[in-house]
């Protein structure tokens, strides 16, 4: 079955093990998340836990948001997620959920929003090559070849210039290094999407099993 938290990228570090080897880990502050609502098959169609994570403040939440976290004896919550798969009898509404249901060694997937990187050409954005720079060449950086003479058009999926940056990406089969359950911390083994403060989500990995 599934566990999930909700917590925030701190930044990269870099820790030592017992044998002397070096870990390059991202550090992630996962601050107790509270159980807001628990969604059941006979009433939602499906199974799922909500998790409320940071407080906000409440001039900035509506009476529907306040009404809903009221539910759990809480305060309104900037951030809202939802995990399924998961086993509903560990849940109850207003429980709050730490760092230690995690524990080093354990496997994860790790979802966020990777940095946005504005309007990007087709070198930055897809790893295309430039043409010569020299000799009278008057292609440098741009697309190339639109497609076949034929359609008479630009075919679906055509690799052009555009935003880049801003996808919510998953990371998945990252391993727990170390879990503070002190200071609300979670090591993860490598790199994960996002910049610094962003939101995570962090849960059992769906291949770790196989």
């Amino acid at each position: 079955m599934t566990k999930g938290i909700l917590g925030k990228k701190v930044g990269m570090t870099q820790i030592f093990t017992d044998n002397g080897e070096l870990i390059p880990v991202t550090v992630i502050e996962a601050t107790p998340n509270v159980v807001l609502q628990l969604k059941a098959m006979d009433t939602d169609g499906y199974e799922a836990v909500q998790l409320g994570y940071q407080e906000m403040r409440e001039i900035l939440s509506n009476k529907p948001a306040k009404g809903h976290v009221a539910k759990a004896n809480t305060t309104p919550k900037r951030f809202i997620r939802e995990f399924k798969d998961v086993e509903l009898g560990d849940y109850e509404v207003g429980q709050e959920i730490k760092v230690d249901v995690f524990q080093a060694g354990d496997i994860v997937d790790v979802t966020g929003t990777t940095k946005g990187k504005g309007f990007q050409g087709v070198i930055k954005r897809h790893g295309q090559s430039r043409g010569p720079m020299t000799h009278g060449s008057r292609y440098h950086r741009r697309p190339g070849s639109m497609g076949p003479v034929d359609p008479n058009r630009v075919l679906k999926g055509k690799k052009l210039a555009g935003r880049m940056g801003g996808d919510r990406v998953t990371i998945q089969n990252l391993e727990i290094v170390k879990v503070d359950a002190e200071k609300n911390v979670i090591l993860v083994k490598g790199n994960v999407p996002g910049a610094k403060k962003s939101l995570l989500e962090i849960k059992t990995a769906v291949k770790a099993a196989k």
